[in-house]
């Protein structure tokens, strides 16, 4: 299997390339593919022939096709924004773009259209909340959340929301927030992969909150929350992205200020967490990743500017490190995915 991963470094204007090794986690560099504007956000699509990147200082989000061989990255398309957006994906089709927008507190959708170019203008925009920061939809395709952090820049609050995948667009659903406890912050969220549970990061409570989800109703309930941080720990500390890995027996979720990675176990019939080890890491590691089958975890420092490797260290709940990399400046997404 070739394993491509795609690292933005949003202060030099590149997205990083490095094939990776299988068996060890190592990485080589291929070379960099120069996108300006600042790009930050990434998300492939189902079939992964495409690579869409958000570039936050000129406002747009251009596709990239993927050679499938090489994994290098040549542009193909190009739409206007009305503000800069901090996440990306695809539906379950490939055939929408969604996104969020922080600072404008904005959902949208752009169509994709048949050579798999995101194309404007979008077919959704839908005012939320300042704070705005992840926008998915559910394994069904039916269904999509969008969290909003906290600490006076956002409303602290889940918008839920009903997909049709055959237009794009979204509306409210029934409720259309998920209250949240005071200075939580949700920020971004993963799904299990066998299971309808959600997991979020909040960003500003530094802690881990799991939600059962009503697959009919497409409505969050949580269940439990953790926190991420030593429970001596006093610093000045918030979450970012959210992983789980394929096997669903693990979460990680990195700490921005303690500078580390919380490792949370997941009970295999109840999908509930036990933290088991928060491993020191890169300086803010923001962005991090893992491979398709779960084995390696990689964090990136956006203040240090490295990628760190690690090996998921299964039976004692923790990460082995692996080697840590010289990226660039300002690392701000890390993607991994197979080809060919």
């Amino acid at each position: 299997m070739h394993l491509k991963m795609y690292v933005t470094i949003s202060e030099e204007d590149k997205i990083a390339l490095f094939d990776v090794d299988p068996d060890s986690g190592r990485l080589e560099s291929t070379g960099e593919a120069q996108v300006t504007g600042r790009p930050a956000p990434l998300a492939i699509n189902p079939d992964r022939s495409r690579l869409y990147v958000g570039r936050r200082d000129i406002k747009e989000i251009s596709t990239f096709e993927v050679d499938q061989n090489s994994g290098d990255l040549s542009m193909v398309g190009t739409v206007p924004l009305e503000s800069d957006p901090c996440y990306i994906s695809t539906d379950k089709t490939g055939k929408y773009l969604l996104s969020a927008y922080y600072s404008a507190g904005r959902a949208a959708v752009h169509s994709i259209d048949d050579s798999g170019t995101a194309v404007a203008p979008p077919v959704e925009w839908r005012a939320t909340g300042t704070g705005a920061h992840c926008m998915q939809t559910d394994p069904s395709n039916r269904f999509a959340f969008v969290p909003h952090i906290a600490g006076g820049n956002g409303p602290n609050l889940i918008f839920q929301f009903r997909f049709d995948e055959a237009s794009g667009h979204i509306t409210p659903n029934n409720p259309p927030t998920v209250a949240q406890e005071p200075e939580a912050g949700p920020r971004h969220y993963c799904f299990h992969p066998t299971k309808d549970i959600l997991y979020f990061s909040n960003e500003q409570a530094s802690s881990v909150t799991a939600y059962n989800l009503d697959s009919g109703n497409g409505t969050l309930s949580a269940f439990q929350t953790l926190s991420t941080l030593p429970d001596d720990y006093e610093g000045r500390n918030s979450c970012a992205q959210i992983h789980m890995s394929s096997t669903g027996d693990f979460l990680f979720a990195p700490n921005r200020g303690h500078n580390s990675m919380a490792c949370f176990a997941v009970d295999s019939l109840t999908g509930r967490l036990e933290r088991t080890a928060i491993v020191l890491t890169e300086a803010v590691p923001r962005a991090f990743s893992l491979d398709p089958s779960g084995t390696f975890l990689y964090a990136a420092g956006l203040e240090s500017g490295r990628l760190a490797a690690y090996r998921i260290n299964r039976a004692e709940g923790n990460l082995d490190h692996i080697e840590t990399y010289d990226v660039g400046a300002g690392p701000m997404w890390v993607l991994i995915t197979p080809l060919g």
